[in-house]
């Protein structure tokens, strides 16, 4: 499969989201990443299942919702019913992970998991054949435009392993934090298939060509000799 591309708001111009969805849907967006902070499981806060509602009525593409929150439990029904289609949740704030991952799929969305990078591969070793998909965070969480985490393409690598280990070969891998035209291909080849990417969509130029060009890279590396 192609790499899929998912703009995170996070970056956008918040009195203008409607216009920054359509221009990174024009420049071939899959999903559009919505990054929710609660300002104690991150020290930040953003938006909440209104905007998601909001979002959900001029977006043509799933919304990827990302809760960085200390009680996932409490809001994952308000943010499926606001029209999420996937939603990860946070392996170090969740003590009863299995069943969190149960309630997101009676919900009817995509149910993912999400590892800090101070999390290590195998707080995922038990729950890796019920996830649908995987986030690694390639920065610590809270905050755009940080710098990539060198180390995190290994991880994907190993995200990766134990998936298939589990016998979960369609669990996709996501990866978010500092991607660009230099880190994607890194991360495709190490096996991320869902690039999170907020600054440097946002940033500068346009969004619209900025998607497109990080889509094109992405899909080069899955073709390019290793």
């Amino acid at each position: 499969m192609s790499v899929q591309i998912a703009p995170s708001i996070l970056s956008a111009d918040f009195a203008a989201l409607g216009a920054a969805v359509a221009a990174v849907e024009r420049g071939g967006a899959d999903f559009i990443h919505v990054d929710v902070m609660d300002g104690h499981f991150v020290p930040n806060i953003t938006i909440g299942p209104p905007v998601v509602k909001s979002l959900r009525r001029v977006a043509k593409v799933p919304l990827d919702v990302h809760l960085m929150i200390a009680d996932p439990d409490r809001y994952i029904e308000a943010f499926a019913s606001a029209g999420a289609s996937m939603i990860s949740v946070h392996v170090e704030v969740l003590p009863h992970l299995h069943r969190t991952l149960q309630a997101l799929k009676a919900l009817s969305v995509k149910a993912g998991v999400v590892l800090n990078p101070s999390t290590p591969v195998s707080a995922l070793e038990q729950v890796a054949g019920d996830v649908d998909f995987v986030l690694v965070m390639s920065v610590n969480p809270g905050f755009g435009g940080q710098q990539f985490i060198p180390r995190s393409t290994r991880k994907v690598a190993e995200v990766r392993a134990l998936l298939d280990a589990a016998g979960n070969r369609d669990a996709l891998i996501e990866i978010d934090g500092g991607i660009d035209l230099t880190t994607a291909p890194q991360v495709v080849a190490a096996g991320a298939r869902i690039l999170v990417a907020g600054h440097a969509v946002f940033s500068g130029g346009t969004p619209e060509q900025a998607t497109r060009q990080l889509r094109e890279k992405a899909n080069a590396a899955l073709v390019a000799p290793q």
